[in-house]
């Protein structure tokens, strides 16, 4: 029997930054975001030797340790081993033998939620493979909790929902943890035309996400005026987002995005590089309308909106950044998991 699972990875359309605390917390945060046809993978393979084998299989490393109630958090394969850790701590299982292979179809570090999305696709397949009482808020909050709370990664929530629902979705993020997944239902030939208008662009760069989202965080804390405003403007330019979305008004996204560019900017410190900058204004003198960083900045993706047949241009001034374009659609669904 082999345990599989895959979690589609996201892009953030509008109001990224906004779910991290402390500013979720203090003044609500809203955040529009659509899955893709990225994935992260995981298979679950049980054994009964006493054993555990860890295989990252787009990294190229592996990790082999006895089975034990709690595995040690020393460095090494940390987020998968905590997983497991929970898995157990929750549910009161005996030590369980297994190996588990996973793959992510983007690099970490590339702004499209590969940490998050690994992590709820490894957990799903622990619910299919143990059979776990747990639904979908369940596992993005078990996700969140694993991520942020026992391994005090920084970042925010959005992600860990995004894999599990899937699609196109307004969130909103409040005190004590409160989420709220509002799901949208967009039409095919819309979701069709937007995927078509979208240029992914991947700088061949990668970041560590943690240091811009502590002095996001640091920012709210010190009460920041700069940073706290762009953060409400960014709040703003997800509702406007939703909006344009659902009347159809897929020029006036691009404008939008254009707009949160500058606040996006404002938040911390490294979220734009010169290389972003020069990225940017190449895409918009060949068409885009706007764009927008994935994830927390300073690495990774980047996309444009491009209208009409504009994407042809785009992607050609875009050819002397080195990097690629990755083609991608929209999905309607999020974590899937099987067994045979």
């Amino acid at each position: 029997m082999i345990i599989r699972s895959k979690a589609p990875l996201r892009l953030g359309l509008a109001g990224g930054g906004t779910d991290v605390s402390p500013f979720s917390d203090m003044f609500g945060g809203a955040v529009l975001n659509a899955t893709i046809s990225l994935y992260a993978y995981a298979d679950i393979v049980p054994k009964n030797d006493g054993m555990i084998k860890f295989c990252l299989k787009d990294k190229g490393e592996e990790y082999v340790c006895k089975s034990e109630k709690t595995l040690a958090i020393n460095g090494e394969i940390d987020l998968l081993k905590a997983i497991y850790n929970r898995v157990l701590q929750d549910f009161n299982f005996s030590p369980l033998s297994f190996e588990l292979h996973t793959y992510v179809d983007a690099p970490a570090g590339s702004g499209l939620g590969t940490s998050s999305t690994l992590v709820v696709a490894v957990l799903g397949a622990f619910v299919q493979w143990l059979g776990l009482p747990l639904a979908e808020y369940d596992i993005a909050n078990l996700a969140y909790s694993i991520e942020r709370e026992d391994l005090q990664l920084a970042g925010g929530k959005q992600d860990q929902y995004a894999a599990t629902f899937g699609g196109f979705n307004f969130m909103e993020f409040g005190a004590e943890g409160k989420v709220i997944v509002n799901p949208l239902r967009i039409r095919s030939n819309i979701l069709n035309e937007l995927s078509r208008s979208i240029v992914l662009f991947y700088t061949d760069t990668s970041r560590d996400s943690a240091k811009i989202i502590e002095q996001q965080q640091q920012n709210v804390k010190d009460n920041n005026n700069k940073s706290i405003e762009a953060m409400q403007r960014l709040k703003e330019q997800a509702v406007m987002m939703k909006e344009a979305l659902l009347k159809n008004s897929l020029n006036d996204m691009g404008k939008i995005l254009n707009l949160g560019w500058e606040y996006k900017k404002r938040m911390a410190k490294g979220i734009s590089t010169q290389l972003f900058e020069d990225v940017y204004q190449a895409a918009l003198e060949a068409g885009a309308l706007g764009g927008k960083i994935s994830g927390a900045g300073g690495g990774g993706y980047i996309f444009f909106y491009c209208p009409d047949e504009t994407r042809y241009n785009v992607i050609k001034a875009l050819q002397c950044f080195g990097g690629s374009v990755r083609r991608f659609e929209f999905t309607k669904h999020g974590l899937v998991t099987w067994q045979f």
